[in-house]
C-alpha cells in the first residue's frame, strides 16, 4: 500500500487549556468544575491537581517553540471558559483573551494554524452552581462566550470546534460520576447532553458571524462497538451502546433527530422519566446546522458484554479487554483497525463533508534513561499502526484531512492527575524540563515527509 498522505494533509498536535495551562488563579480566572472535583478527596488518582499542570500559561512561546521543532502544522488548543468569563457570563475578562491573543499570533508567527477549541470541559463553576448543563441557561451562557472569544480571535483562527466529546461531559460526569461535575443521574445525563448539543448548533452561527470563511465542526470520542460473543444478548448491547456513545450525538448533528431505539432504550431503563420534555420546539432545527468538518477521537474500539454489575451503577453491560490482547497504560486495547472502521462506518452513514482526526495517542509511562533520552518506542508503534489505519480509510474513499496527535505535552490528565502520560514530550511537572520523546522525533519525521514509508519504531 502507498503510504504516502495526500497533498495538504493537516498534520497537528492536540492540547487542553485545563490540562496544561496551570495559572489557576492568574489574571482573573475563576474556578471551574474541574479545580472543585479535583479538590475533592479521592477523586484524583495520585492526589494531584491542576493548578500548575505544564505551566503552558507562562511558558507558551516555549512549547510553540517545541512545535516548530517538530515541524508540525498545526496545533489544537482549547480556550478556559473561566479565564474568559470567570462567572460563566458577563463582561469579558481582558487579560485572559489577552492571552490567546499572544498565543494565537504566536502560532501563526511560527507557521503554525490554530485550531481553536471552545469547550474542553472546563465549565465555570459559578454557572455548575446554577445547574450547569442541566440548566438551559447555560446554552445562551455558552453562546455568549462563543460571541466573545470568537469575536477576538476569529480575524486569525481559521478552524474552530464547538465542544470535544459530549458524551463524556453528560455521561462520565453526569451519569457515572467519573468526571466533574461527579454526578450520577441518568437524566441529568440526557438533558445536559442536549444542552450541549443545542449549545453547538447556535455556537456554529456565532461563529460563523464573527468569522465567516472559519472552517467548523465538533468532536466526538468514536469506538468501534463489537459484541464480546455471538450471543443475541452481547449483539444487542453493542448495539445499544453504539446508540448511547455515537449515535445518540451525531443522528441530531447530521440527520436532525434523535435515534428512536436509544430513545425507547433510556425509557425502559428508567432514565427518561420526563420523556423528552427538554427538547423544545426548534432544538433539533439549530443541532442540525451544517457544520464544516466532524472531528474524531480514537484510542480504541469497545467489546461489549452484556452483563448487569451493581458496582459499575447497574450499567446492563460491560466492557470487555479481549485476551490476550495489549494494553496501554490506561488498560485500553490497542487496536488500529477500529479506527479504520470507525472512519468508514462514519463516512458511510452520515456524510461529512471532511473528517479530521483531532485526537489520537496512547499513554505510556516510560520516562528520560541513565543517558537522558526517552526511549517510548511501544507510542512510536502505536502511533505509526494507527496512522496506517489512517491510509487504509482514505484508501476506502474517506474523506480525512488531519490528524492531531494526543498530546503534544504530558499532561494532568483528569481523574487520573499526573499518574498517565500520553505526550510526545516528556514533562518533569516539579522542574517543567521538557524533553522530545523518541515518539515525537518520530512524529516529527512523518509529518516533514508526509509519509510512514520505512519508518521504523526504535
Amino acid at each position: 500500500m502507498d503510504e504516502v498522505f495526500p497533498n495538504g494533509f493537516v498534520w497537528g498536535v492536540a492540547t487542553s487549556a485545563f490540562q496544561i495551562e496551570g495559572a489557576h488563579d492568574t489574571d482573573g480566572r475563576g474556578p471551574s468544575i474541574w479545580d472543585t472535583y479535583a479538590e475533592q478527596p479521592g477523586f484524583i488518582e495520585d492526589g494531584s491537581n491542576a493548578h500548575v499542570a505544564c505551566d503552558h500559561y507562562h511558558r507558551y512561546a516555549e512549547d510553540i517553540a517545541l512545535m516548530t521543532s517538530l515541524g508540525v502544522g498545526a496545533y489544537r488548543f482549547s480556550v478556559a471558559w473561566p479565564r474568559i468569563l470567570p462567572t460563566g457570563r458577563g463582561a469579558a475578562n481582558v487579560a485572559g483573551l489577552d492571552f490567546y491573543d499572544r498565543l494565537v499570533d504566536g502560532l501563526l508567527a511560527a507557521g503554525i494554524a490554530p485550531w481553536a477549541t471552545l469547550y474542553h470541559w472546563d465549565l465555570p463553576q459559578a454557572l455548575e452552581d446554577e445547574g450547569g448543563w442541566t440548566n438551559r441557561s447555560t446554552v445562551d451562557a455558552f453562546v455568549e462566550f462563543t460571541h466573545a472569544v470568537s469575536g477576538r480571535l476569529g480575524d486569525r483562527v481559521a478552524h474552530w470546534i464547538t465542544h470535544n466529546e459530549p458524551w463524556c461531559v453528560s455521561v462520565l460526569g453526569h451519569a457515572q460520576g467519573a468526571h466533574a461535575p461527579g454526578k450520577r443521574s441518568w437524566p441529568d445525563a440526557l438533558v445536559a447532553s442536549h444542552h450541549l448539543l443545542l449549545s453547538h448548533g447556535r455556537a456554529v452561527e456565532v461563529i460563523r458571524e464573527n468569522a465567516p470563511r472559519a472552517k467548523i465542526g465538533i468532536t466526538l470520542n468514536v469506538s468501534e462497538c463489537e459484541p464480546a460473543s455471538p450471543s443475541e444478548a452481547d449483539h444487542i448491547a453493542a448495539r445499544q451502546f453504539d446508540g448511547e456513545l455515537i449515535r445518540w450525538f451525531l443522528d441530531p448533528i447530521y440527520l436532525g433527530r434523535y435515534p428512536n431505539d436509544v430513545i425507547e432504550y433510556h425509557e425502559r431503563e428508567g432514565r427518561l422519566p420526563r420523556g423528552m420534555d427538554f427538547v423544545k420546539a426548534g432544538d433539533l432545527e439549530e443541532i442540525n446546522t451544517p457544520i464544516d468538518f466532524l472531528g474524531v477521537n480514537y484510542y480504541s474500539r469497545a467489546v461489549v458484554r452484556s452483563a448487569t454489575i451493581p458496582e459499575a451503577d447497574n450499567e446492563p453491560r460491560t466492557i470487555a479487554v479481549p485476551d490476550p490482547a495489549e494494553l496501554t497504560d490506561m488498560g485500553w486495547e490497542v487496536y488500529p483497525k477500529g479506527l479504520t472502521h470507525s472512519l468508514v462506518r462514519l463516512n458511510a452513514d452520515y456524510e461529512p463533508a471532511s473528517l479530521v482526526v483531532t485526537e489520537n495517542g496512547a499513554a505510556y509511562a516510560m520516562g528520560p534513561g541513565p543517558d537522558g533520552p526517552v526511549q517510548d518506542t511501544r507510542r512510536c508503534d502505536y502511533v505509526k499502526s494507527h496512522l496506517e489505519a489512517c491510509l487504509a480509510a482514505i484508501a476506502s474513499g474517506v474523506p480525512l484531512h488531519g490528524y492531531f496527535l494526543w498530546s503534544l505535552l504530558d499532561n494532568f490528565e483528569w481523574a487520573f492527575g499526573n499518574a498517565k502520560r500520553f505526550g510526545i514530550v516528556w514533562v518533569d511537572f516539579e522542574t517543567q524540563e521538557r524533553i522530545i520523546k523518541a515518539s515525537g522525533h518520530m512524529y516529527s519525521r512523518i509529518v516533514r515527509t508526509n509519509t510512514i514509508s520505512g519508518e521504523q519504531a526504535a
